[in-house]
Order: C-alpha cells, then sequence, then structure tokens
C-alpha cells in the first residue's frame, strides 16, 4: 500500500488525489474509522500506481520550467497571444472583452461569463498548432457557453484540424 497523507474533514465521502509532485492525499470524514480509510486505498491501489505513473511521466516529459524559462514564455504569450486572439477573432466575429495570461496549471484557457479569455503562460510550451486550437476554443466559447455539438462545429468552421491539434495538448 502506498504512503499517504490524510487530511479530515466535515466531507461525507472519501476522496484520492495526487499531487503534481506525486504525494498521495486521503481525504476522509472527519469520523470514519482509520481501518475503512486504508481499505478504501487499498480497493484503489490500481487507480493509484497508474496515477503516479502518469504524474511521473508528466515530470519527465514537462519539466517545471525555471525562473529564466518562465519569465520567457510569460513574454513570449503577452506578445504573441493578443495578435493571435486578434486574428481569429476578426475571422470568427467574436471579440473578448479582456485577455489575461495568468499561472494556471491545470487548463490553458478559459472564457469568463463576461467573455473575457485567460490564457496560461503554460501553453507557450506546446507546439504552435496547439496554442492556436486553444485560441479558437477560447474564442468560439464567446458564442457558445458549453462543448455542444455547436460549439465544436464553430471550431471546425475556423480550424478543419481542430482534433490533431487538440490532441497535441494531451502527449
Amino acid at each position: 500500500m502506498s504512503e499517504y497523507e490524510l487530511i479530515r474533514t466535515t466531507r461525507k465521502t472519501i476522496a484520492l488525489e495526487v499531487t503534481r509532485d506525486g504525494k498521495v492525499i486521503v481525504r476522509a470524514p472527519k469520523r470514519m474509522a482509520k481501518h475503512e480509510v486504508e481499505a478504501f486505498v487499498a480497493r484503489n491501489q490500481e487507480w493509484l500506481n497508474r496515477a503516479l505513473m502518469r504524474q511521473k511521466v508528466r515530470l519527465t516529459t514537462r519539466p517545471e520550467p525555471d525562473e529564466l524559462q518562465r519569465a520567457a514564455l510569460i513574454a513570449r504569450a503577452k506578445c504573441e497571444l493578443p495578435k493571435k486572439v486578434m486574428y481569429h477573432a476578426q475571422r470568427m466575429h467574436l471579440y473578448p472583452t479582456g485577455l489575461r495570461i495568468t499561472s494556471a496549471r491545470t487548463r490553458f484557457g478559459s472564457c469568463s461569463a463576461k467573455n473575457s479569455i485567460c490564457f496560461s503562460w503554460r501553453l507557450m510550451m506546446y507546439p504552435e498548432a496547439a496554442v492556436e486550437y486553444v485560441v479558437v476554443h477560447e474564442l468560439a466559447h464567446i458564442a457558445h457557453k458549453n462543448h455542444g455539438a455547436a460549439f465544436y462545429a464553430l471550431i471546425e468552421r475556423e480550424l478543419p484540424d481542430y482534433r490533431a491539434r487538440r490532441a497535441m495538448l494531451r502527449d
């Protein structure tokens, strides 16, 4: 059984988490018996092993940039992303109310209810075609606030090869 940090809270369910640095966290209700927590972890050992392996692979294939690399990626994002947004916004006739560069780790971009778009500077570590897909994806959210058929039809009109571009983000 894997080592883990146990965090007891007022929650009603138990949950497993593997952090980016490969640490295992179990969140459990305050009154749950220790043997129940251990049984839960044992039942989910296979999932846990896969999640730990994914994190190990991710860390070796996409290591966290150092401060100098980070600064360069942020500068590139601030320079390149507004141009890409403007280009595709004009083609799609969808204009964001604002644009920000963030340090988000779990999502490359987002579009608020007020049509303001955010991009993570981490996106700049991916191929140009993948970056362009995220820009078009977030612009499409101005017209469609979901991931329905009309949303993807709009993306496909702008980027017919969007599926291949999206796949680059998962590699």
